[in-house]
């Protein structure tokens, strides 16, 4: 490739990076209108104040592939969708219901509102292939510390991340403790949580080392995908 085309490539992730930007910066503008509780949302988005610009200021030094891009678009999106209704109380069950007339849970046999439990196994699904290219820049191991470094960084934040909502959840207490931590009752909450990040870490995982997709050495540090 020469540097012409390198850097039509370049220009043209970022243009669609900045398209990403855009239609999530719409999205959350539309989603912060009158959320079922404020004060929920207000503590579920320290997540994307502190990530989307972090993004946006690391793009030139890790500029991430298209696919990465995409991942974390989607994930980003359906927490904005968890924290307007607040995670326990989204209404997908309705919705389910509204395009089959039958109910979602009552099919799968659900006993709890199951969307916080989606957006974790998001988690390790969408963000592992933002894990893979930060190390691939800079790492050089075998494939077997290529697997295990992305997913040892995934399921650390899992981990990290149920620490915080336990954390808020004792300082804050009282309605807006119990909407944050969303647990339903559930004394295996955050196990269940963390386990199903793992899955999705996994999977990852295992479809971009079937794909080629895990860098090894310094030849193999160019983003997954164009």
């Amino acid at each position: 490739m020469d540097q012409a085309q390198a850097n039509r490539g370049t220009r043209g992730r970022a243009a669609y990076a900045l398209a990403l930007l855009a239609v999530f910066c719409v999205l959350w503008v539309g989603l912060a209108i009158d959320p079922l509780f404020r004060q929920d949302w207000l503590l579920e988005n320290l997540l994307v104040i502190i990530a989307v610009p972090g993004l946006v200021l690391a793009w030139r030094r890790w500029p991430f592939s298209n696919l990465t891009y995409t991942c974390l678009f989607v994930f980003l999106v359906f927490h904005e969708i968890g924290s307007h209704y607040t995670y326990s109380l989204v209404p997908y069950d309705a919705w389910w219901h509204t395009l089959t007339g039958r109910s979602l849970d009552e099919l799968l046999g659900f006993e709890r509102n199951h969307y916080d439990r989606l957006v974790h196994f998001l988690y390790g699904l969408l963000v592992t292939p933002a894990a893979v290219e930060l190390f691939g820049h800079y790492g050089r191991y075998p494939r077997t510390w290529a697997f295990l470094f992305p997913l040892f960084f995934v399921t650390a934040h899992s981990v990290i991340y149920e620490l915080v909502e336990w954390a808020a959840a004792s300082v804050f207490g009282g309605e807006l403790g119990v909407a944050y931590l969303g647990t339903q009752g559930d004394v295996w909450d955050a196990q269940k949580d963390m386990a199903l990040a793992l899955v999705g870490t996994l999977l990852a995982l295992m479809a971009l080392s079937a794909a080629g997709k895990l860098p090894t050495d310094a030849a193999e540090t160019a983003p997954l995908t164009e």
